[in-house]
C-alpha cells in the first residue's frame, strides 16, 4: 500500500489547509508567491468546499478548482485533495432532512455550522459517495495530486431513527440473540430486559441514569458508523488512484473514535494538535499526542493541523509567543512527524473562525506570524534529508484503550473527579519529566520489546488483555499499573473481587476492600514523604509483595499505597507530580530504560530520531546542556563540543 514516504520523498511536507474560495481570485497568485517564499510544498484543498463544488444537486462547478490545481502545480506545490463531506451544502439538509443528525433529546442539528450529517443516513452516504466519485474521476490524473484527505475531524453523534435502526443491526451482528444482548447489558437490573429488537434505542436521554453497557455499545457503534463513512469514500478514491495514500485527521484523545482501529484503515495517520500556549503543560500534551499518533502509525505520521498563532474556541485565546510555533513544530518532527501543516494558510476575514490564526495573519506579509512561518520553512528544509523517514525508538510503552475509557466514563461511578485523559496525561507527564521517550500501545499488542510497560488506568480489560500483561511480566518485563485497572470485563461487568484475580495475585493483593476516592484538594500521606491525590484504596496484601509504601494516617493507616511483587508494581493513588516522576524514573532505571540524556535542565526535552538528537528548550530563559562528544547542529550549521546553549524556546538538531 502507498504511504507517507511516497509523498515526502526525502522532504518534510510543510503547508496547510488552503481555502481560496473565501478570497477573490486575484489573491491566489499572491498566496502562491508567499507560499514559495515560506518553503511551503504542500496544501490541502477542498475540505469545506461542497457547496462551491456542487451548488445544486448534481450540478458541479470544478472550473475554479481546475485553475487552482494548475496554479499550485506550476509553483511546484503538491495538493492533498480533500473530500468535502464534513460540511454538506444547505440544499442537502433542506431536501433531505433525514440526513441531519439528532441529539440525545431528539433535537435536530441544522446546517449553518459544520459536521451536520447523520453517519447512518443512506441518503447522506449516497450523496457523499457521488461528490467523492466526481472529484476522484476528475483529478485522478492531475500532476499536483499527492494524497487524499477524507472528510475532516469525524466527530458526529446521531441519536435519530435511522441511526436507531442501524444500531439494532449492529447489535444483531455483535450478539446474535437478544438473550446474549440482555446478558451483556445486565438488563435484569431495573427491569430493562428486551423482548424485541425494535425496543432497543440509541443512548437517548433517560429520566435517571442510563444503562452503562448500552452507552458503551452506542459509543462503539458510533465509532464503527463513522469508520464506515470513511472507508466508503476511501475505497472510491483508491479505485481511481491506487498509487496515492489516503488519510483522515484525528482529533487527539477524542472520545468518539477508536483510533487504534481507524489507524489500521489509513495509509497515513494524521492528527490535529492545538496545545494551549498559556498552559504550562502544553509541551507535554503535545508530546503525548505525538507519541500516540506515531504509535498508531507505527512510524512517520502527519501533523495535519496546528495553529500558527491563536485559536478561537477557548475562553481566552492567547497567541503563541515568538518562537513557540517553531519549537512545537520541531518537537513534532523530533517525535516522528514527516509533515507539519497548519489550519489554515490565510486567516479568514469572515465566518466562525475569523479569529483563528493563519500562516498569513490579518497583519499580512509583514506580520510576525508569517515571518516566523518563513523561518520554520527554512529549518524544515535543512533537517529533512537527515530525519525524514527515520524511526523514534522507545523502551517504554504506555497502554491506552478507547473501550476501557468508554466503559469507565459513566454517570454513576465512585468519583467524577477521576477523568481518564487527566490521569493518562499525569502519568505520561511523569515519564516526560524523567526524560523517557514513550510509545503508546493497545493492551493486546505485542509488548515484548519494551523494558517497561506503564498502565495509568485501564478500568475494563478483556481476558486476552489480562493474559497479555501476565505473559509480559512472566517473560521478564516490568509493569507498573495505576488504580482502577482490571476492575471490569469488556461488558462493563465488575470482576469478582473488584479487580481481576490474576492481577491481584500478580501484585500481591489478597483483597481490595474499598475504594476511597479523594475530594478536590484532599491528599493522603504515605511513607517516604510521598503524597497521594485524587484516589486511594483499602488494600489487604497477601504477604508476597517484595516492597510496599504504606499510607500514613487516616482510615488507611499502615495499608499499602504502592506494592511491588517481583517486576510488577501497583500504585493505588495518584502521587503528586514530582513523586510520580521519581518513582517511574527509578522503576525505569531498574528495568534498563534510560533517558536520552541524563541531567537535563528543567524544561529541556531530548529526543533521538534515528541518529539525530533534538534538544528543545520549553522555557523562556537560556539554558546550557551538556553533551557527550562533538555534534553538528543542522539548524545553525555549526560544530559544538561538550555543551550547547539554547535560547528562549531554542532548538538544536544535532548530528554526531
Amino acid at each position: 500500500m502507498p504511504n507517507l514516504s511516497d509523498v515526502t520523498r526525502g522532504r518534510i511536507l510543510y503547508g496547510g489547509d488552503y481555502n481560496p474560495e473565501q478570497w477573490p481570485e486575484e489573491t491566489w497568485p499572491e498566496d502562491v508567491r508567499l507560499m514559495k517564499a515560506a518553503g511551503v510544498n504542500s496544501v490541502t484543498l477542498g475540505v469545506f468546499s461542497w457547496s462551491r463544488l456542487e451548488p445544486r444537486p448534481g450540478v458541479h462547478d470544478f472550473a475554479w478548482l481546475d485553475r487552482l490545481m494548475d496554479l499550485v502545480h506550476e509553483a511546484g506545490i503538491g495538493v492533498v485533495l480533500a473530500t468535502p463531506t464534513a460540511s454538506p451544502p444547505p440544499w442537502l439538509g433542506r431536501l433531505h432532512p433525514d440526513t441531519l443528525p439528532r441529539d440525545e433529546d431528539g433535537r435536530t442539528e441544522w446546517w449553518g455550522g459544520r459536521q451536520h450529517f447523520s453517519h447512518s443516513s443512506t441518503v447522506y452516504r449516497r450523496h457523499a459517495a457521488a461528490i467523492t466519485e466526481a472529484l476522484a474521476a476528475r483529478y485522478a490524473a492531475h500532476p499536483a495530486l499527492t494524497m487524499w484527505h477524507i472528510n475532516n475531524e469525524y466527530c458526529t453523534y446521531d441519536h435519530g431513527d435511522e441511526a436507531a435502526a442501524r444500531f439494532r443491526r449492529w447489535l444483531r451482528d455483535r450478539y446474535g440473540t437478544l438473550d446474549a444482548l440482555n446478558t451483556a447489558w445486565g438488563t435484569a437490573f431495573w427491569s430493562q430486559g428486551y423482548g424485541d429488537w425494535e425496543e432497543i434505542l440509541p443512548a437517548r436521554r433517560t429520566h435517571y441514569l442510563k444503562n452503562p453497557a448500552q452507552v458503551l455499545d452506542f459509543r462503539r457503534f458510533t465509532s464503527d458508523m463513522l469508520l464506515e463513512c470513511f472507508t466508503a469514500e476511501r475505497d472510491i478514491v483508491r479505485r481511481h488512484t491506487p498509487h496515492l495514500p489516503v488519510t483522515t485527521n484525528f482529533m487527539p484523545l477524542w472520545a468518539g473514535q477508536d483510533a487504534w482501529r481507524w489507524a489500521e484503515e489509513e495509509d497515513v495517520v494524521s492528527v490535529d494538535l492545538y496545545p494551549d500556549p498559556g498552559d504550562p503543560s502544553g509541551a507535554q500534551h503535545g508530546a503525548l499526542v505525538q507519541d500516540m499518533t506515531r504509535s498508531q502509525a507505527r512510524g512517520p505520521w502527519m501533523l495535519m493541523e496546528q495553529a500558527a498563532g491563536a485559536v478561537n474556541w477557548r475562553d481566552v485565546n492567547h497567541p503563541k509567543p515568538r518562537g513557540l510555533n517553531r519549537l512545537w513544530s520541531l518537537q513534532a518532527v523530533a517525535r516522528g512527524a514527516d509533515a507539519v501543516c497548519c489550519f489554515q494558510w490565510r486567516q479568514s476575514r469572515q465566518g466562525a473562525e475569523k479569529f483563528h490564526s493563519g500562516m498569513v495573519s490579518h497583519a499580512g506579509e509583514q506580520g510576525r506570524t508569517y515571518q516566523e512561518v518563513k523561518q520554520l520553512g527554512a529549518d524544515l528544509a535543512r533537517i529533512a534529508p537527515h530525519v525524514g523517514g527515520a524511526a523514534v525508538t522507545a523502551d517504554v510503552a504506555v497502554l491506552h484503550d478507547w473501550h476501557s475509557w468508554w466503559a469507565g466514563d459513566q454517570e454513576a461511578r465512585p468519583s467524577r473527579e477521576v477523568d481518564y485523559p487527566d490521569v493518562l496525561g499525569a502519568w505520561h507527564r511523569a515519564l516526560w519529566r524523567a526524560g523517557l521517550t514513550t510509545d503508546f500501545a493497545h493492551p493486546r499488542h505485542d509488548l515484548t520489546r519494551y523494558r517497561l510497560v506503564v498502565v495509568p488506568q485501564l478500568y475494563a480489560l478483556t481476558d486476552a488483555a489480562v493474559d497479555n500483561l501476565l505473559a509480559y511480566v512472566h517473560g521478564g518485563g516490568t509493569l507498573v499499573c495505576g488504580f482502577l485497572t482490571g476492575v471490569a470485563d469488556q461488558d462493563d461487568r465488575v470482576r469478582p473481587g473488584a479487580m481481576d484475580a490474576r492481577l491481584r495475585e500478580l501484585f500481591g493483593i489478597r483483597t481490595l476492600h474499598e475504594w476511597w476516592p479523594l475530594r478536590p484538594g484532599e491528599d493522603v500521606a504515605c511513607e517516604g514523604g510521598l503524597r497521594g491525590t485524587l484516589w486511594s484504596e483499602e488494600l489487604e496484601p497477601d504477604g508476597t509483595a517484595d516492597e510496599t509504601v504504606a499510607y500514613r494516617g487516616g482510615e488507611l493507616d499502615g495499608l499499602p499505597a504502592v506494592l511491588r511483587k517481583g517486576r510488577a508494581w501497583y500504585v493505588s493513588t495518584l502521587p503528586e507530580p514530582g513523586a510520580l516522576s521519581a518513582l517511574l524514573a527509578r522503576v525505569a532505571r531498574d528495568a534498563g530504560a534510560r533517558p536520552v540524556l541524563d541531567g537535563l535542565p528543567d524544561g529541556v526535552e531530548a529526543v533521538r530520531r534515528g541518529d539525530v538528537l533534538f534538544l528543545l528548550n520549553h522555557g523562556r530563559e537560556p539554558v546550557t546542556v551538556g553533551l557527550p562528544g562533538t555534534h553538528h547542529d543542522l539548524l545553525t550549521r555549526t560544530e559544538t563540543t561538550g555543551r550547547i546553549t539554547l535560547g528562549r524556546y531554542g532548538v538544536a538538531v544535532l548530528k554526531p
